[in-house]
């Protein structure tokens, strides 16, 4: 018999597993476990997030029965899908109980949803702030299945999901926001421009997009990627002014100097991480690999540790191969920019020596990406002239 104080606590939080220190598709699924345990024809899950300054609209995480979801390593244009665009624009959930309606449709994402068998979608727009980001999509293998009852309960699940949603992006930007801050204070952001920023952000996803199936890359994964690579040489504001903006070659004494900085960058992000409490959200180990192993050279010959090959994490090598690259076709104080294909001929020379050859490979197998990141992302020098 149990004592009146065992009877105190005798009730399990069902979503306790929500404030531990797990990827946002682990939490996904343990809100998709507990809808099924009332609506078992809620097959599918899945959250697309927008990107503003491209109009593309990116898959992020799922939550589908089995494991295999029909979309993963996705982004299309919002503006070539205009029922999506058509929820952000009434400012309410879109419901087809048939998805037949959509099946001469010529997109890929709307074949590939009913090959896998779906046939019914219900798809809730995601705000913050009143600011749209993105799209919840439930999706069932049967049509006719959302009763007004469902979608009640529906309404409520979808947006605690947001508020999960949203509690991970917005972790994200304050964490972003506070290493941006701290390189703006350091007059760091005369050496990088915007430009570069994006630019490499947006090299680091073409390459992770192409490497997704081979190296099981998930889409939360991809994504923070984007994120956080350019924040790589975070590590420089604590290189004294007189080695960082250095016009010729670094002697032998400033270069070890120099080398120094991605310890210095590990160290300050885990600072600024304790210092906002922002160390329990998923995938922030992403982050800490960028800036601490850019560096690192496949042949071992790199910094800090000397690591080689797959010791290297994958978003490091990433990393290394959109910086380079960007590097090259940029004008500097000491150089002019290179050509895009002498960039990919230096690429090329690099690789399995310096750099992770799947990287270069998956980044100059995509010419006109390329071409259309430079164009979107110009220097505004370049735009004066």
């Amino acid at each position: 018999m149990r004592s009146p104080q065992e009877n105190l606590f005798h009730h399990q939080d069902t979503l306790a597993q929500l404030h531990e220190n797990r990827p946002l598709s682990d939490k996904l699924r343990v809100l998709h476990q507990l809808i099924s345990e009332d609506f078992p024809f809620i097959e599918r899950l899945s959250i697309a997030l927008l990107d503003e300054a491209t109009g593309i609209l990116k898959t992020y995480t799922h939550s589908t029965a089995g494991g295999t979801t029909p979309l993963m390593a996705y982004e299309a244009l919002l503006d070539d899908a205009p029922s999506l665009r058509e929820i952000i624009d009434q400012r309410r959930p879109r419901l087809v109980q048939d998805l037949a309606i959509f099946r001469e449709g010529t997109h890929y994402h709307t074949q590939k949803i009913w090959e896998k068998g779906y046939r019914a979608s219900y798809t809730m727009p995601l705000y913050q702030s009143g600011t749209f980001i993105g799209f919840l999509f439930f999706n069932s293998p049967e049509a006719h299945p959302f009763v007004p009852a469902v979608l009640r309960q529906l309404d409520i699940y979808g947006h605690l999901i947001a508020l999960v949603v949203i509690n991970e992006l917005t972790a994200i930007r304050t964490l972003l926001s506070a290493v941006k801050a701290a390189r703006s204070m350091t007059h760091y952001r005369d050496l990088e421009t915007g430009s570069h920023i994006d630019r490499t952000a947006h090299y680091a996803r073409l390459i992770a997009l192409e490497l997704a199936p081979s190296y099981q890359l998930t889409d939360e994964q991809i994504e923070h990627i984007f994120l956080f690579s350019p924040l790589h040489d975070i590590g420089k504001i604590g290189i004294p002014d007189s080695i960082l903006r250095k016009p010729g070659k670094l002697n032998e004494q400033e270069f070890e100097i120099m080398k120094t900085h991605p310890a210095r960058g590990r160290e300050i992000i885990d600072e600024i991480l304790r210092d906002f409490n922002l160390g329990t959200f998923g995938h922030v180990g992403i982050l800490r690999n960028i800036a601490e192993y850019h560096h690192e050279a496949i042949d071992g010959s790199g910094y800090p540790k000397q690591l080689k090959g797959d010791e290297i994490p994958i978003e490091a090598r990433i990393s290394a191969v959109a910086d380079i690259f960007d590097a090259l076709t940029t004008r500097r104080v000491y150089k002019e920019a290179w050509s895009n294909e002498e960039a990919f001929s230096m690429l090329q020379r690099l690789a399995n020596d310096k750099l992770d050859r799947d990287c270069v490979e998956a980044l100059l197998g995509n010419v006109d990406k390329i071409v259309a990141i430079q164009q979107r992302f110009r220097d505004q020098e370049e735009e004066s002239s």
